[in-house]
């Protein structure tokens, strides 16, 4: 199951690290994504536009969802796809459309949480804000406002003494953050802050899409710096990796035998419905819009998808040392102890034993150890965009990822190893 590990690349985590403090919201991860995409030689397509058959890298972007793809010198219409499937979202507070709001002398922002948030690891943080506005053209304009304007003030001890016994918050009453002081609350307000931090007219502005996120940087810990501590790792971890493996097989070159691709999907953690969710139609039109490009036809198309086959990375639960009771007693993935393979016979993760045998493939060509991980028979078993992925296209699809703590808080960890090591096994996936 596991070979001698890969040597530690300190620079490719360094580089997460830059990463995800870059990506505060899916948008920004996304433009991130497309940046390093195209300094490996990718383009920009619209979807709107006529694709043609022509090799090289290609990409596709619709609001916080990136597919890109490089297709080979000389690959026929029914060659087949190896995809990485991702997300780019993280669960965390959002901007509601009537925003400016206050009591009490203070002024205050109405957010609404987005996703499994760990609401009490947004308490008492320096927040900053980001995402995007809609002009009225209906052009897209990225917006950070990356250094302390919001907090969410916990109540004192003083007037809680319970509070250490088992805090209790109310996602619509204590979940507001502060942005100052003042009884004069007006519409727009926070719109026209945030227009000007963007360097556009508040009156352009039609819409928004704006969320919270928290200030610490990305930051090595432990005593051996052998952890890496930061936000979003769920999923701009694999997010991350899986670029890196993308532009590690266009640099390949045209040897290769199968079409790369990486699927960085929005609203994984809200369940996926959406135009740029897996379970919409976006990956798989872009498959078949691939296929027919290069002058293939439907049965180009099915030969092509029967013959694909997705890693759908995500991030997992390493044993917990305070918790270990909550795993499963003989499934205790580690931090550094390499990538995981996903499973559950119940099909919150797609993985079966062909996809297992795909993954322990890709992980010995690479030369890095990996971990099985199964819950609990007594613990819900959470989900991905494996199974989605699976059913929605009729493509083979194996779940795996990085270990692990504090998954769904504003700050989580894992060991500093783990995404070079998943990067490596990527990369053997998509150059096998």
């Amino acid at each position: 199951m596991t070979s001698s590990p890969a040597r530690f690349d300190r620079g490719h985590t360094d580089d997460l690290m830059s990463f995800l403090a870059a990506s505060p919201s899916p948008y920004h991860a996304v433009a991130n994504t497309a940046e390093r995409l195209e300094k490996a030689g990718f383009e920009q397509v619209e979807e709107t536009a006529a694709w043609d058959g022509t090799a090289g890298g290609k990409y596709v972007i619709r609001g916080g969802a990136i597919i890109a793809w490089y297709v080979p010198e000389g690959a026929a219409p029914h060659t087949p796809f190896r995809i990485i499937g991702a997300h780019t979202d993280s669960p965390n507070l959002r901007v509601k459309p009537r925003p400016d709001t206050g009591a009490h002398g203070w002024r205050q922002v109405a957010v609404e949480t987005y996703g499994g948030t760990l609401l009490n690891t947004w308490l008492d943080r320096d927040l900053g804000l980001a995402g995007r506005l809609t002009l009225r053209d209906g052009s897209h304009v990225l917006a950070n406002v990356d250094r302390p304007m919001l907090r969410v003030p916990q109540l004192a001890i003083h007037l809680d003494r319970q509070a250490n016994d088992g805090l209790k918050l109310d996602r619509q009453r204590h979940m507001q953050p502060i942005w100052g002081l003042g009884d004069d609350v007006r519409d727009g307000d926070l719109i026209a802050f945030v227009a000007k931090e963007a360097g556009v007219a508040a009156d352009d502005v039609a819409g928004w899409d704006l969320m919270v996120h928290a200030l610490e940087a990305p930051a090595y810990l432990g005593r051996d710096r052998e952890l890496l501590a930061g936000p979003r790792m769920d999923n701009l971890l694999s997010v991350h990796a899986g670029a890196a493996a993308l532009a590690a097989a266009a640099a390949a070159g045209d040897g290769l035998a199968y079409i790369p691709v990486l699927a960085g999907f929005d609203h994984e953690e809200n369940g996926s419905e959406s135009d740029t969710g897996a379970q919409g139609p976006l990956l798989g039109t872009v498959l078949e819009r691939s296929v027919f490009a290069r002058g293939g036809g439907y049965e180009d198309r099915a030969r092509a998808f029967a013959g694909t086959v997705c890693l759908s990375s995500d991030t997992g639960h390493a044993v917990h040392p305070n918790y270990a009771e909550r795993h499963d007693p003989t499934h205790h993935p580690r931090a550094n102890g390499g990538p995981i393979l996903k499973v559950n016979v119940n099909q919150r993760y797609a993985t079966d034993g062909s996809g297992r045998a795909v993954f322990a493939a890709a992980c010995e060509k690479a030369g890095v150890p990996w971990q099985s991980f199964v819950s609990n028979n007594d613990m819900p078993c959470g989900t991905t965009i494996g199974p989605i992925t699976a059913a929605r296209h009729g493509i083979r699809t194996v779940d795996i990822g990085v270990a692990i703590l504090s998954m769904h808080s504003a700050r989580e960890l894992c060991g500093a190893d783990d995404p070079f090591m998943l990067a490596n096994a990527l990369t053997a996936f998509l150059t096998d």
